[in-house]
């Protein structure tokens, strides 16, 4: 195995330590007795342009909770892009919703404004678009079909903590959005979420049904609405709070190599590397993704585990949402998965020849990138 030196991740240093320490002193480990979540969800609303942030169990329970409050349900549809992590359609079926699934670019892998605008019917009541690898989606256009339809957006921003489109953070554009704080992600404490708010009322809604619809004041159990406990402890607050202040140093670190990672992929013969919309002005580059179309299906499997063998953290990337078992549990669209794919050809492709590289890459030296450029050709050579 090639020893490329990568930085490892998660990171942290004495700051998670001091967070740690500080939430165990304080004597109250849950968000009702304690300060650390109150802290971190003030410090992750400015620092997202948000109103209001709720921090939550995980970022699957984000994006139930923002769609429950959007009031999503029994029979609703939610346009859902084709291509992302199985969570973004599993929320909306956990709530008895039905997902449809709705072609991405080409080239940047994100949510399509005009497939969607296509796929909008009558009992559309939410359309998610998910940025991809931390890259916003086209949110012009998404806004623009939001407000000639009336369908609200709710943004999945699990990738895109940071990110601004046209000078724009995620927080304002006056949507709910929801955020994934997984061991990968861009900062984490191993598990943990958070929900964006625009405006007091729907934050309001927010805090009830996370904390099984009891009012935060309430002694004598009179539970409001219906919800679940989505509650974040003090402790992983206290890490995600210095999980925060280092955030956009690395991005900035991030931006600065991943147009060199590109550059160096795009002159492998046979890689394409995810596009940019220049109205992406801000990216923090979850992940380093390519494509390599003459290498699909199990070749291109192949392909990964070679880059895996030589010290490159490389995987495959998701598969289409409707060509996995759970899509179709319950929820799903009246439609055979051959008849999706036929729907949805740029999410059909990219499931059997797209590839990801961890964020950690992006973090390396130039040198490193260089290094892992090079297994990346000689693998594609060799497959």
């Amino acid at each position: 195995m090639s020893d490329i030196g990568l930085p490892e991740w998660p990171q942290y240093d004495e700051r998670e330590r001091a967070g740690l320490v500080r939430a165990l002193e304080q004597g109250q480990w849950w968000r009702m007795g304690g300060g650390e979540v109150d802290a971190f969800e003030r410090e992750f609303a400015e620092h997202e342009g948000a109103a209001h942030t709720l921090a939550v169990t995980n970022g699957t329970h984000a994006l139930e909770l923002a769609l429950q409050v959007l009031g999503i349900g029994e029979g609703d549809e939610v346009l859902v892009p084709a291509f992302t992590f199985i969570s973004s359609s599993q929320a909306v079926q956990r709530l008895g919703a039905v997902a449809v699934p709705v072609d991405v670019d080409p080239g940047t892998y994100n949510l399509d404004a005009a497939a969607a605008a296509a796929a909008v019917g009558p009992r559309t009541r939410a359309i998610m678009p998910v940025h991809i690898a931390g890259q916003l989606a086209d949110m012009d256009a998404l806004a623009k079909l939001s407000a000639d339809s009336g369908v609200p957006l709710v943004q999945d921003a699990a990738h895109a903590h940071g990110a601004r489109w046209n000078g724009r953070r995620v927080g304002e554009f006056g949507t709910i959005a929801a955020y994934s704080f997984q061991n990968g992600k861009l900062m984490t404490a191993g598990e943990g979420g958070a929900v964006t708010f625009p405006d007091r009322d729907s934050y309001e809604e927010g805090f009830l049904r996370h904390s099984c619809g009891r009012p935060r004041d309430d002694r004598g159990y009179h539970h409001r609405t219906s919800g679940s406990n989505f509650r974040l402890n003090e402790f992983s607050a206290a890490v995600l709070r210095a999980q925060l202040s280092r955030l956009d140093e690395q991005i900035d670190t991030r931006e600065r190599r991943a147009p060199v990672l590109a550059r160096l992929l795009a002159g492998i013969p046979g890689v394409v590397p995810q596009d940019r919309d220049a109205r992406a002005d801000r990216v923090p580059h979850y992940m380093a993704m390519f494509r390599v179309p003459e290498l699909a299906g199990e070749r291109r499997d192949a392909l990964v585990d070679a880059l895996v063998a030589r010290g490159v953290p490389a995987f495959v990337v998701f598969r289409a949402v409707y060509r996995t078992a759970a899509f179709w549990e319950t929820g799903a669209p009246d439609a055979t998965p051959e008849e999706l794919a036929a729907r949805c050809p740029n999410a059909e492709a990219l499931t059997g020849d797209g590839i990801w590289l961890h964020h950690r890459t992006l973090l390396g030296t130039e040198e490193q990138l260089h290094r892992v450029a090079e297994i990346v050709a000689d693998a594609v050579r060799a497959a």
